[in-house]
């Protein structure tokens, strides 16, 4: 780290205030790809003092100088410069943007399109819907938001039509475009969708950033918080637990009349953070208050009583339940396993016969069993494989 960010960084006036004018009024475009290169090794305090250091240097003289520290993109800075940049915006600076939001990088593009959440103007609506679906996240997230606050339904539309598509990742881009866009009215179809696709983790990892889960119908509600538990540390970064008040929500649910399908989530949760906490491979990159966040729903977790929760989850061993997998994962019932050979359901099936097989219990009559219900030839090889 170079004198000039530690200053810049550090506490005294004397040092940050001198480097903070100098950075803005000379266009230090070094020093500020520096402090974007920093992110995540800085306190987010210390980003948000920077960013109010460098904002209060800011005035009508200086602050086209901002337009170039757009190619160093960081959510950090990101609404001191657009905000600067909008308070003096005139018709020449808005053209500008929308000249570089055309020609620039996708750092670049970001910034303009948190712009245009500030500038309404209809002249980028084309842009904001082609950048609408970027490879880079918070392009297209700023993009979505932009298209909101513009009312435009063209996109909506076409987001929610994209939930209906047979390709997952086109769901899945769907899914972030109308989170971003921020219309709850599309909570139920994406909840829909989420429990028939192969990435329920990813989209369940969406849908708190639209709509609290605690507003949502209960087994909605629960189905979304196994599908986040499940996806923790693989698919879901540990520190959204704060995102998703996970300690609260499993609070809630342990001190509250126990349904089978809280039963599940609550031995769901008690696996995973057994897991999380066990391998230091999920905690090690962490920031201190994410570890001991962990470490609090573990604690918590570990107070349960296992027993009665053991007995109702094995309610959910149903092929038409939507935490079936889950408590296939759970029970030691095999004979409940069993029940389960007659389902219309492939997955269940195959997901039936691996658990009896992990007993050490699996038949061939059990596979004879499974194969009476199966007529797919992919599936069948699976079985015989067995």
């Amino acid at each position: 780290m170079s004198d000039d960010l530690k200053k810049l960084t550090g506490k005294n006036p004397k040092d940050f205030e001198p480097v903070a004018y100098s950075l803005v009024n000379n266009s230090d475009v070094k020093l500020f790809g520096e402090l974007v290169e920093k992110d995540d090794f800085l306190f987010d305090f210390v980003k948000t003092n920077v960013a109010q250091r460098l904002a209060h240097v800011c005035n009508q003289s200086n602050y086209l100088n901002l337009l170039n520290f757009l190619k160093f993109y960081s959510p950090s800075y990101e609404d001191f410069i657009v905000a600067t940049l909008a308070k003096y915006a005139d018709e020449d600076l808005t053209d500008k943007m929308l000249d570089i939001f055309e020609n620039g990088t996708d750092d670049e593009k970001t910034y303009c399109a948190k712009f245009f959440s500030y500038i309404q103007d209809s002249l980028a609506l084309e842009m904001l819907r082609a950048n609408a679906y970027s490879d880079c996240a918070s392009l297209a997230s700023n993009c979505a938001s932009a298209l909101a606050l513009l009312n435009d339904e063209v996109s909506y539309n076409e987001a929610l039509e994209k939930l209906d598509s047979d390709d997952e990742f086109a769901i899945l881009d769907g899914v972030k475009f109308l989170v971003s866009y921020g219309r709850q009215d599309a909570i139920t179809k994406i909840i829909e969708v989420m429990k028939k696709s192969s990435f329920a983790e990813n989209i369940s990892g969406e849908i708190p950033y639209l709509c609290p889960l605690s507003e949502l119908n209960e087994s909605d509600c629960l189905f979304v918080l196994n599908s986040i538990i499940n996806g923790l540390g693989e698919i879901l970064g540990l520190c959204q637990v704060f995102d998703f008040q996970l300690y609260e929500m499993l609070e809630n649910l342990i001190n509250n009349t126990k349904s089978s399908e809280s039963a599940i989530v609550l031995l769901n949760a008690k696996d995973k953070f057994d897991t999380l906490t066990e391998n230091d491979e999920y905690l090690f990159d962490e920031s201190k208050d994410t570890k001991q966040e962990v470490l609090d729903i573990k604690k918590l977790l570990d107070s349960m009583d296992l027993s009665q929760l053991y007995l109702l989850a094995d309610n959910e061993l149903k092929s038409d339940s939507l935490f079936v997998f889950t408590a296939l994962e759970l029970t030691d019932d095999t004979q409940k396993v069993r029940e389960l050979l007659t389902s219309s359901n492939p997955a269940v099936l195959v997901k039936a016969l691996e658990v009896l097989k992990s007993f050490d219990e699996l038949t061939a009559s059990d596979k004879d069993s499974a194969l009476k219900s199966v007529e797919d030839v992919n599936i069948r090889n699976i079985i015989s494989a067995m």
